[in-house]
């Protein structure tokens, strides 16, 4: 029997047409058994919308609205953990992975070849149809370089936001992951390699959005220091005992904090302010 496969695609103040057309291109091409959007909506948000009335969704996908700021990391965890499927596969709600790409990604981990596949761009045979500005390209690439030298799983791209793993290795990365926001990719891809899973890169077609969320420099700092943290936590798992000694590790995994959305529904405990971390 076929796999079955979700996606969640999380979302801050898209752009509802696009994000309709994207949806649809995922039913068309991929037509996973669900699809979840996450929505971090945050009051006042300006122009922002809110619920489906104004996203006007197409049927079949469901949408989980959140007012505040999740991050990332923690919207694609939530997703994940609603998720009663084979395979989980996210992509970002600009559209940037084509559907067929997103495809290509999901295909290891379907055919059991891979327990994490990771869409790249900076691969060889990617195919990158328009480029980011040199400053995001620079950073990204450096950030790349460093992050091989340092990390177990050796690619050209951590960040592509398209990746897909299968439910078994979900339920062993899960419990193990803490950053909220963009930093949680080089998370994720850290501790399934310390974790063994066997990781494949996939070349994908991208195409980079206007309007995008990411901030050259603050984020760069925040996913510089994502990588040190995800080294540490990833040599924690080897059990590496110098790692060990300097271990002062006192936050809450994704998974364990609360995470109440507009239908009520919540998921662990709540941090004392109620915000992630």
């Amino acid at each position: 029997m076929q796999p079955t496969v979700g996606v969640v695609v999380p979302a801050y103040d898209p752009d509802p047409g696009r994000l309709r057309s994207y949806l649809r291109a995922l039913r068309g091409t991929i037509d996973p058994a669900e699809i979840r959007v996450e929505l971090d909506a945050p009051p006042g948000a300006a122009g922002a919308p809110t619920d489906r009335g104004s996203l006007r969704l197409p049927e079949g996908v469901d949408l989980r609205v959140v007012r505040r700021r999740r991050g990332k990391g923690a919207a694609v965890t939530a997703g994940f953990e609603a998720l009663s499927t084979d395979v989980y596969a996210f992509a970002d709600a600009d559209g940037a992975t084509p559907a067929d790409s997103l495809a290509d990604v999901i295909a290891p981990v379907i055919a059991d070849e891979a327990d994490l596949a990771a869409g790249s761009r900076r691969h060889p045979d990617a195919d990158v149809r328009s480029h980011q500005t040199f400053a995001r390209r620079f950073l990204g690439d450096g950030f790349a370089w460093i992050a091989r030298r340092l990390l177990d799983a050796e690619l050209y791209d951590y960040q592509c936001g398209a990746k897909a793993l299968s439910a078994d290795a979900w339920a062993r990365v899960r419990d193990h992951l803490y950053e909220p926001g963009f930093a949680w990719d080089i998370e994720l891809v850290a501790v399934a390699a310390a974790l063994d899973c066997r990781i494949a890169e996939v070349p994908v077609t991208w195409e980079d959005q206007p309007g995008s969320t990411v901030s050259p420099i603050g984020d760069a700092i925040d996913m510089g220091r994502g990588l040190l943290v995800a080294r540490h936590r990833a040599r924690l798992i080897r059990d590496d005992r110098l790692h060990r000694l300097f271990d002062r590790e006192d936050g809450v995994a994704l998974v364990d904090r609360g995470d109440r959305g507009d239908d009520g529904s919540s998921r662990g405990p709540t941090d004392p302010d109620g915000e992630p971390r």
